[in-house]
């Protein structure tokens, strides 16, 4: 009879082995590599969870997932997190659960506004024209590129329900001002905490301070799971909501493989179902299903040991982009963090001043030329993005900064991936750009 544990621990031993050969680090070389604005940063510890994971070929949420999720919840020092397959999802999550009728009179419905900018990723504004509901776009100030406080003021109506914003590129937004508004005018207030997990603001993890909070864990963010996202909080209700309507809209909250942890499974009234109709085929959200799979949380566990040490060294790389940066700030405008912050930034992001001999697209063109990647801020301005031209949104004042933006900046990255030659390799590239101008 074949020993499987001995097996087992062979092919763990064989993937060890794999690493060390397959991802063996290799050294820049000028001109053929690539400075890449993000990428994956792991070391044996991935390949083995997600091959114990594929081993266990539990394949849905199962120990990893269960793990996964209680080092989030304890880094963050948050009560609930709910593991899905995206950042997105996480978003259209969290929105999703604050339409439920089970939130009486507090519900969003067809109609009412919700605070947002247009300086953004999409994901935090199609959930909201998918429920039909009205984006109201709040310009960003510079050099934050975070929301205009006084402008998000003067937007309120009697039909705003909700503020949903993201903290751009890993830098918080002025969240005592947002949850203050908030607490005023008693809106809902989502956090999307996608591109900041780790970033903090007054001594706090951002994250936790909005009802609801997402993350992502696409490969370009502070850890990945390659696919994959959660969503978070403090509240017992808007948990459960999140987690029906993520598992097919059921009203049933056991785990994976448990029967009857409500012990009324057999004994209970549902819309027009027969009495005592079976609890884990009640549905009473219109959900969906979008879940992680164990594989995908097994990397996360070992991608979590890591976030502090990445957090570290995303900082790290933002205090050497300024300092490279910082020579040619007659044609540059740096970016600064949010009072009270301190930035796990994504992304290292300048925007050009507005007398600056040369545009945006021919810096971009001349460093990607040089193998140097670079990104725009998103969807520059998402009200004249193709998809949302035509949709109902509201304008709060006007966009001017967020034109600029479209228009003006870029970002180059912080990951932990970046190396001392390639910051090397960058500032030479950048010093032969600026010295044609003279």
């Amino acid at each position: 009879m074949t020993d499987y544990k001995a097996l087992r621990q062979e092919i763990i031993s064989k993937t060890i082995e794999y690493h060390q050969a397959r991802f063996v680090k290799t050294d820049f070389v000028v001109g053929k590599s690539k400075v890449n604005y993000a990428g994956r940063v792991f070391d044996q510890q991935e390949l083995v969870n997600a091959v114990e994971a594929s081993l266990d070929f539990w394949l849905t949420e199962g120990r990893f997932s269960e793990e996964f999720a209680e080092k989030i919840a304890e880094f963050l020092n948050i009560e609930h997190v709910l593991l899905t397959n995206s950042g997105s999802s996480a978003n259209l999550l969290a929105f999703a659960a604050l339409t439920s009728e089970k939130l009486g009179d507090r519900r969003l419905k067809p109609g009412d506004e919700v605070i947002s900018v247009a300086a953004g990723f999409p994901a935090t504004v199609t959930p909201i024209i998918q429920y039909g509901l009205v984006p109201v776009f709040v310009d960003v100030d510079l050099p934050t590129y975070n929301i205009n406080i006084e402008m998000m003021r003067k937007a309120i109506s009697p039909r705003t329900k909700c503020i949903f914003i993201a903290h751009t590129l890993g830098n918080p937004f002025n969240i005592d001002a947002v949850m203050e508004l908030a607490n005023e005018q008693n809106l809902w207030v989502i956090e999307d905490n996608c591109d900041a997990f780790g970033s903090n603001y007054k001594d706090k993890k951002t994250g936790t301070f909005g009802h609801i909070s997402t993350i992502s864990f696409y490969p370009a963010h502070h850890i990945t799971t390659g696919e994959g996202g959660a969503i978070c909080t403090n509240d017992a209700q808007l948990a459960n909501l999140v987690r029906a309507f993520r598992d097919w809209g059921r009203d049933c909250y056991c785990a994976g493989g448990e029967n009857n942890t409500c012990g009324k499974r057999f004994s209970q009234q549902f819309g027009n179902l027969p009495f005592g109709y079976d609890h884990k085929y009640v549905y009473s959200e219109v959900g969906y299903n979008l879940k992680m799979t164990d594989i995908q949380a097994a990397i996360g566990v070992a991608q979590m040991e890591k976030l502090p040490e990445f957090c570290d060294k995303r900082k790290a790389n933002f205090k050497e982009w300024i300092r490279i940066f910082s020579k040619y700030t007659p044609y540059f405008i740096l970016p600064v963090a949010t009072e009270n912050a301190d930035p796990a930034w994504f992304a290292f992001i300048v925007t050009l001043q507005k007398d600056c001999p040369f545009r945006r697209d021919e810096i971009t063109r001349f460093l990607n030329s040089k193998l140097i990647e670079t990104r725009n801020l998103f969807a520059g301005n998402m009200a004249k993005q193709p998809a949302f031209v035509n949709k109902n949104w509201r304008m709060a004042d006007h966009l001017e900064n967020t034109d600029f933006i479209m228009n003006n900046t870029f970002f180059l990255g912080t990951y932990p991936g970046l190396t001392t030659e390639m910051f090397d390799y960058v500032e030479s590239v950048l010093e032969e750009f600026i010295s044609k101008l003279k």
